[in-house]
């Protein structure tokens, strides 16, 4: 289990007792980092299952013990990693009454994931893979947006029960948000179009989303 997440095709684990790790958790993570590198080089398309198993320093036996198929390693892989971003980065405690101060931290954090190279990379990976595997993408989607919305979602309807957000469609307001804060900047991305990304501007960025975002759904006193 990686992440949380059981993938398809693989074989789960058993545990001998409280505390103890299972002995191949420390392989099959071994198993996604390799197969991480030899898609994000060969794509889904190019790579083969033997050399992932080359890469990843495993016998292509043991590497069939854990995932069953290219197809069942892929999902997990890219599943794994989206949803444990998502939890990363939507960690909202419900409590917080600074509603400025957590859309601010949130957007930060999210823009700063967004833009790395490598999730970049791996969002071009899936796409690519899901016009023959649609799975994929639906899967990715609902590990990795769908997760992070509702989370946002409910932190935003519980601002709106403690009265410090407007009463709304709290899961539309949060895509709204979050699509504030990157407003065409993952499609540039995508593209490999422009610049890097800098502090400066992701900053920028979010304090522009959470001005717009607040004059939208703030209460109407201030």
């Amino acid at each position: 289990m990686v992440n949380g997440v059981k993938a398809t095709g693989a074989r789960s684990a058993e545990v001998d007792g409280p505390g103890a790790r299972a002995p191949e958790t420390d392989k099959r993570r071994q198993i996604l980092e390799g197969a991480r590198t030899v898609f994000l080089t060969a794509g889904f398309d190019g790579a083969s299952m033997g050399e992932i198993a080359r890469v990843a320093g495993v016998s292509k036996g043991t590497l069939y013990v854990y995932f069953d198929s290219k197809e069942g390693l892929f999902e997990a892989l890219t599943t794994a990693e989206r949803q444990g971003l998502a939890e990363a980065l939507f960690r909202l405690d419900a409590d917080d009454p600074d509603v400025a101060g957590v859309l601010a931290r949130l957007g930060h954090s999210y823009l700063t994931e967004l833009s790395r190279p490598d999730q970049v990379a791996v969002i071009r990976m899936v796409i690519g893979a899901t016009e023959k595997f649609p799975r994929f993408g639906q899967a990715f989607y609902e590990a990795g947006p769908v997760k992070g919305v509702t989370r946002l979602t409910a932190y935003l309807s519980a601002q709106v029960a403690a009265g410090r957000l407007v009463a709304a469609d709290t899961e539309l307001a949060a895509m709204h948000f979050l699509h504030l804060c990157q407003a065409g900047l993952l499609t540039r991305l995508l593209f490999a179009v422009g610049e890097a990304v800098t502090e400066q501007a992701i900053a920028h960025r979010v304090d522009e989303a959470v001005r717009v975002f607040l004059a939208g759904y703030g209460p109407k006193d201030r």
